[in-house]
């Protein structure tokens, strides 16, 4: 298989090239599956579609054409993906809660010259800027609406001499060409264009591939509900593909557990806030419980607890095998019944939910990467000898890891991006001697697992001197039920202290549990029950804390942290310099009351 280096030959491998059901999304309440032949058709008919446009294949990425793609995960964004590979253009594309200003922005920068969007909604907003765009000739619709313009007006069914001229444009593109620009989420400023190559992707793809063959999986169906553009999801389905699974697509965010019964996928990838909030659905539920059913619940959680992968406590094991029948069965049941594991990124997942999950026979593979490298560096497997909770792995095959003199984590291979575009001097800075350097701080734990400490640049120094790291402490706060979101802020001040959203859901039933009347939500964050309870939560989480990490003061807050209100990025990180802008009096609060 070491043929295939281009990330369309993912479509021409043997193993799936007749494959029934290769793609397959929800339409009208039933699932309407694509074939390898359907989806290589719909590919072609949009490839002959884009050359008819007048897509070039050109020399320098200066030179090349690109098209946008703003759109939820469905089959037509991979079909698009595919077909502006095979055209010789590069694909910019986007999450479809990029706000407006960000999407001008990235277009002009890129020179997009066509785009693909979801719905109708998004067609008639960038409609409503095109003017201040101008290399946008025109968008397309996915979605079929009146007064939008369907994408199915570019596909054009290509006759023997159209199919030659795609056959001689794929033999043109070469490995080291980029394939797609995926600009990042922008935390410390405007978005950078992340380029990726073929050989960047595939060079990931391929060494995954024993990851992937470890979980030893027959039944090989997947769901998919992170946005493609995310690399994550991008590189994961090239994953999927390469090894023959059928993708089925979630119909949004809101449907994911109905999607998962209806699936019983083998294996998906989510980020950790989604594993999360299935925590949280999960202890709210039992809270609900009765009598014995509530008693053995909890017992069953306070087993998981203790679990240690290496456990080789007979009494215990028994213990953890009576859970597994009586409870956790039906937390395998809520996930479809047949998931083989979880692959977890994007964010450090909580070790907390990782040892619950695998203690549930859900394994739990957490790994790490970057954007800016395409993306997995590290990653635990499925193998218990090769797996370490609360950290990020081994390094995978083919890619050098290494921690520099400052801690900073350091990777090199053929999975590092091409550079930033149109930024040279970005470039230069996180690429040195072939090594990226990540801006996260790490660790390595028994010689070759990995652990990341927090970003280098959200490191701060407390009024003693001392560096705190944000990250770890807000993760170990968010594995309380009864926080949504949290930041914590002390820069330059005695102590830490923290803003936190409550999970207005849960405190509401608590209070009604524990007779608190809820007015609003105004009041409730001033509640002197309420926050009684919330300190409670926080000593409790001081305990794992050493003593200039320990909360001292908090702040709850009534709302959440938006992409809207620009105080998360679009893939949900937080714009930590706006959230101080927008928070400075609640902050000041903290600190000198």
């Amino acid at each position: 298989m070491e043929q295939y280096s281009r990330l369309f030959d993912c479509l021409s491998i043997e193993s799936i090239i007749q494959k029934p059901a290769l793609l397959s999304s929800k339409v009208k309440g039933s699932y309407k599956d694509l074939s390898t032949q359907d989806v290589i058709r719909d590919t072609n008919a949009l490839t002959n579609g884009l050359i008819q446009l007048g897509i070039m294949v050109k020399e320098g990425i200066e030179n090349q054409d690109k098209i946008g793609l703003i759109s939820n995960s469905r089959p037509e964004w991979l079909i698009t993906d595919f077909a502006v590979q095979q055209a010789g253009a590069i694909l910019v594309p986007l999450y479809p809660n990029t706000n407006i200003e960000d999407i001008i922005f990235v277009f002009n920068e890129a020179e997009v010259k066509y785009c693909f969007v979801n719905d109708r909604k998004t067609y008639l907003n960038l409609l409503s800027v095109q003017a201040q765009i101008p290399s946008l000739k025109q968008v397309y619709c996915f979605t079929e609406a009146e007064g939008v313009v369907s994408w199915q007006s570019v596909q054009s069914t290509p006759d023997a001499t159209q199919l030659d001229e795609i056959e001689r444009r794929k033999a043109l593109v070469k490995e080291e060409d980029v394939a797609t620009i995926i600009y990042t989420s922008g935390t410390t400023g405007k978005p950078k264009g992340v380029m990726l190559s073929h050989k960047n992707i595939m060079s990931n793809v391929k060494n995954l591939m024993e990851v992937i063959d470890g979980i030893g999986i027959k039944d090989k169906k997947c769901l998919s509900f992170l946005p493609l553009n995310h690399i994550f999801e991008k590189t994961i389905t090239y994953i999927y593909l390469y090894n023959g699974f059928t993708i089925y697509y979630a119909e949004g965010m809101e449907t994911i557990a109905e999607n998962l019964r209806e699936v019983k996928p083998a294996l998906f990838v989510t980020v950790p806030r989604l594993l999360e909030r299935v925590y949280e659905k999960i202890m709210t539920t039992g809270s609900e419980l009765k009598g014995i059913k509530r008693k053995m619940f909890f017992w069953a959680v306070d087993v998981a607890n203790q679990f240690k992968l290496d456990s080789i406590n007979p009494v215990y094991n028994v213990k953890l095998a009576i859970a597994n029948k009586l409870v956790f069965s039906k937390w395998r049941a809520a996930l479809g019944g047949n998931v083989h594991a979880i692959v977890v990124g994007g964010a450090a997942c909580p070790p907390k939910l990782a040892k619950l999950f695998t203690a549930a026979q859900i394994p739990i593979m957490e790994g790490y990467g970057l954007t800016e490298s395409s993306p997995v560096i590290t990653v635990n497997r499925f193998d218990k000898k090769d797996r370490r909770i609360g950290t990020i792995g081994p390094a995978i095959k083919n890619v050098a890891v290494k921690i520099a003199e400052d801690g900073e984590l350091l990777c090199k291979g053929e999975n590092v991006m091409v550079g930033y575009y149109k930024n040279p001097e970005e470039t230069a800075q996180v690429i040195v001697d072939g090594w990226l350097h990540t801006g996260d701080i790490g660790t390595v734990v028994e010689g070759r697992f990995y652990k990341i400490t927090d970003r280098k640049k959200e490191l701060f120094k407390n009024s003693g001197g001392k560096y705190i790291a944000p990250q770890p402490i807000e993760n170990l706060l968010r594995g309380s039920r009864f926080i949504e979101q949290v930041m914590v802020v002390g820069a330059n001040e005695k102590y830490v202290g923290a803003l936190i959203v409550p999970n207005f859901e849960n405190l509401k039933k608590w209070m009604l549990l524990n007779g608190l009347p809820f007015t609003s939500i105004a009041d409730t964050i001033k509640h002197p029950g309420v926050l009684k309870q919330y300190k409670s939560i926080i000593d409790g989480f001081n305990k794992e804390l050493s003593a200039i990490e320990g909360i001292k003061k908090f702040k709850l807050l009534p709302k959440e942290f938006t992409v809207e209100s620009g105080e998360l990025t679009p893939k949900l990180s937080m714009k930590r310099k706006v959230i101080l802008e927008h928070f400075s009096k609640e902050i000041k609060e903290i600190f000198t009351k």
